[in-house]
């Protein structure tokens, strides 16, 4: 047994900090809140306990000390990734982020699902990291989002994929698609509805898959208890992707009045990505033109967008989409939303209770009896100070102490 005790804890549920902050732990689960401290003790002092967050877009296997974005999808094997996400992993869980979706890979890896394995080391124990609940490979048509050749101007068949590993046309290509991501390990599928900002062609908000195509996806994903979501912008294809059941939303920045009512209407998630379209977040000034007009059109509008769907009801999920945000800094998104207008509790709930249920999960997201131990500590008050976020002193993952900074 082991009880952690800091000046306060948040009850993300009522909405308040509970003072003193005492978890008692016994394993990997929350056995007791409040009480005595008794058995080994962890005194944080003047820190405030939180429950692990989560980020519901990253992209672990990309970005991170020694890549060459221009290079790096005709330069890195596989290996090569995996063992740089591994630092990816590490960072991200010393930054309180304790469970993490890995949204999809679009790099050349034989159809093996990289995501999948690196997730398999840290639940084994052999690297430190967050828990991740895998995509696999992105799921896009030929010349869609996400298909590399978007990304540079290779030659045809360079760097060819194949449907294993996400590039699919038409319903039969698609199903064949999802079913190997599933067999492989796969525990949620992405799909590209959209264009985006850092694709080299095309509108951001066009629609690529057809409806037959979308229902498709989302048939053999949802007979299989698999939830779907989806890189999408435009309003108009976001209304198809919520039209034909998908999950979740992801960036939706151009999103407008009758998209986050059909959101409202059939519970489907947005995840929030906002500090991607922070004008101190990203620096695009070296993108070639069409990607800073794309910049220009679609970044105000994310501002706009996410406080009309938070005053809507739509249910917002936290996610970064690192490594277009370093991986370690995945907090900066919250501090944007609050920056943007998000009350820093209702910021708060996306990373923690949301999110939890954007995964279908029970076990994390509050501080309560029977949930994972699954908890950090911040150097103040975050439904005062967001930022707090930022400095976490105190990192513990199923019961284990990974960063402690008294």
């Amino acid at each position: 047994m082991i009880t952690v005790r800091a000046a306060g804890l948040l009850d993300v549920d009522a909405g308040e900090i509970v003072r003193p902050g005492v978890v008692r732990v016994d394993g990997d689960r929350i056995a007791r809140i409040g009480g005595d401290s008794t058995g080994k003790v962890i005194d944080l002092g003047d820190q405030i306990l939180l429950p692990g967050l989560m980020d519901m877009e990253v992209n672990l296997l990309m970005g991170g000390r020694g890549e060459k974005p221009g290079l790096s999808q005709v330069q890195d094997d596989p290996p090569t990734r995996v063992l740089r996400a591994v630092g990816n992993a590490r960072r991200t869980l010393r930054a309180g982020f304790t469970t993490v979706r890995n949204l999809g890979l679009f790099v050349k890896t034989g159809g093996y699902l990289l995501d999948v394995a690196l997730g398999k080391a840290i639940d084994a124990g052999w690297i430190d990291g967050p828990r991740i609940v895998p995509a696999g490979h992105a799921i896009t048509p030929t010349g869609g989002h996400l298909d590399p050749t978007m990304f540079a101007a290779f030659a045809p068949h360079v760097l060819d994929l194949t449907v294993e590993e996400g590039i699919a046309n038409g319903v039969d290509e698609i199903r064949k698609a999802v079913r190997y991501q599933i067999k492989h390990g796969a525990q949620l599928i992405k799909v590209c509805c959209s264009g985006g900002v850092m694709s080299l062609t095309g509108p951001p908000g066009a629609q690529h898959y057809s409806d037959d195509e979308l229902r498709a996806i989302v048939d053999e994903a949802h007979r299989r208890g698999l939830r779907v979501a989806a890189h999408t912008h435009g309003a108009d294809a976001v209304k198809h992707a919520v039209a034909a059941g998908i999950d979740c939303i992801e960036h939706g920045f151009l999103v407008d009045d009758e998209a986050i009512a059909m959101m409202v209407q059939h519970g489907t998630f947005l995840v929030s990505t906002r500090r991607l379209a922070d004008g101190n977040a990203m620096d695009i000034s070296h993108a070639p033109p069409e990607l800073q007009a794309k910049a220009a059109e679609m970044f105000p509008s994310a501002r706009t967008s996410i406080v009309a769907a938070y005053h809507a009801g739509v249910k917002i999920a936290v996610g970064t989409d690192a490594p277009a945000i370093p991986h370690g800094r995945n907090a900066d998104e919250l501090v944007t939303l609050v920056e943007w207008g998000i009350p820093p509790l209702a910021a708060l709930r996306a990373a923690t209770v949301t999110a939890a249920e954007l995964i279908n999960v029970t076990d994390r997201g509050r501080l309560a009896v029977g949930t994972l131990a699954d908890i950090i500590a911040v150097p103040g008050n975050p439904l005062q100070d967001i930022t707090v976020t930022r400095s976490v002193g105190f990192v513990m993952k199923g019961g284990k102490v990974y960063v402690q900074q008294n």
